[in-house]
């Protein structure tokens, strides 16, 4: 079987975890072989690279820091870790890729389309046969991270309300122009309510395949 890329995104606090894992299990329970990673991470180096992006110690790097070195993390993540998965014929379940670049550092950032241009040259045109969207709301999800027990805010986590914004719009964006790839969930509802709508979608995917 050729292997089958899918990407999970959504701003921060929208469940993306937590859907990776029902995911994962309803695809293992029906045979297929299965490869969870994240981005930034994934790899030794690209979680080195996540460790500097993400410290909120970390509060002298700039945009276009960022930009390259979420690039650069992805690299790394896209040659040694996806790619071999792929070939093998798996399914690979990405917590995030190049749309999350576009939404935080394109839009967030304002950096603009550079974002996507420089993410082009590093995945040389790859990208995920699905996307899901979690769709919720920037204020939402803060306040679900805010409310887990023991989470410490990140560097990205603890940015201004007007940076998240731009971010969710960025992904509504993104979701227009990209509408046979992108499957936008409402994200408000219950773990199992969205897992329900993603099944749908992803058996379909798969069954067609």
């Amino acid at each position: 079987m050729k292997g089958f890329f899918i990407s999970m995104e959504g701003s921060d606090g929208s469940g993306k975890s937590t859907q990776l894992k029902n995911i994962e299990k309803h695809l293992e329970a029906r045979g297929y072989r299965v490869l969870v990673t994240r981005e930034p991470g994934g790899t030794a180096v690209s979680e080195k690279i996540r460790d500097i992006l993400l410290d909120p110690e970390n509060t002298t790097i700039t945009p276009w820091t960022e930009m390259f070195l979420y690039a650069a993390a992805r690299a790394q993540h896209l040659e040694a870790c996806i790619l071999p998965a792929l070939a093998k014929g798996k399914i690979v379940l990405c917590d995030r890729f190049v749309d999350s670049s576009i939404a935080y550092q394109g839009y967030g950032r304002e950096l603009g389309d550079v974002v996507r241009q420089v993410n082009e040259i590093v995945t040389k045109g790859i990208a995920p046969d699905l996307t899901f969207f979690l769709d919720l709301p920037p204020h939402e999800g803060m306040e679900r991270k805010r409310s887990e027990d023991g989470h410490k805010m990140d560097r990205l986590e603890l940015e201004k309300e007007s940076f998240h914004t731009r971010v969710y719009n960025g992904y509504l964006a993104q979701c227009k122009e990209d509408k046979n790839r992108i499957v936008h969930i409402d994200a408000r509802g219950s773990a199992s309510e969205v897992f329900c709508e993603i099944q749908k979608i992803l058996d379909t995917c798969l069954t067609q395949k």
